[in-house]
């Protein structure tokens, strides 16, 4: 099973091997497309893992293989601007993704109890909030599985105005 660990900024090469095997694999995924991910310098690599990777967000991975060569998953927590009304202190699970060949092994699991984890006690979170396209069932279903709940609430879906993105959320510890 691959080590989970947190991004660092020296990590830049991988993320930009596995950010681009992830626009390959599931385009319509994530916002970004896969010929803007290729268009960017490795100044812009870098500069965009050492964001990853600061203290507003956290950036877990999954290193493959035994010299950590390859990353095999990779989710994010990033916090979200402070809720009124009292409730408690939000982050939002993004750039969720597992390699095709670890999918149905338990990574995602891991990768999820850690990025709940992270969200609780590095970013200080009591909500952790995500949206998951109105037709991927697979992945509502595993959401449900650790714990999270339809909001009621929707928004288009960045890549295809047509469809919705729902919001899911759950309590964390």
């Amino acid at each position: 099973m691959p080590r989970i660990r947190r991004l660092v900024s020296e990590d830049w090469r991988l993320l930009k091997a596995v950010r681009l095997e992830m626009l390959a694999d599931t385009p319509m995924a994530y916002i970004e497309s896969l010929q803007a991910a290729r268009r960017q310098t490795d100044t812009q690599w870098q500069e965009r893992a050492s964001a990853m990777a600061g203290d507003s967000s956290v950036t877990l991975v999954a290193d493959s293989g035994m010299d950590g060569s390859r990353l095999s998953g990779l989710m994010r927590v990033v916090l979200k601007q402070p809720q009124v009304g009292g409730r408690p202190l939000q982050a939002m699970l993004i750039s969720v993704y597992v390699a095709p060949e670890h999918r149905g092994l338990g990574l995602a699991d891991q990768l999820l109890g850690a990025a709940s984890k992270a969200a609780h006690d590095d970013l200080a979170a009591g909500i952790l909030e995500l949206g998951v396209h109105e037709d991927n069932q697979r992945a509502m279903a595993f959401y449900k599985r650790h714990g999270f709940a339809p909001t009621g609430a929707s928004r288009p879906y960045p890549q295809d105005t047509s469809k919705r993105e729902l919001v899911m959320e759950r309590l964390l510890p």
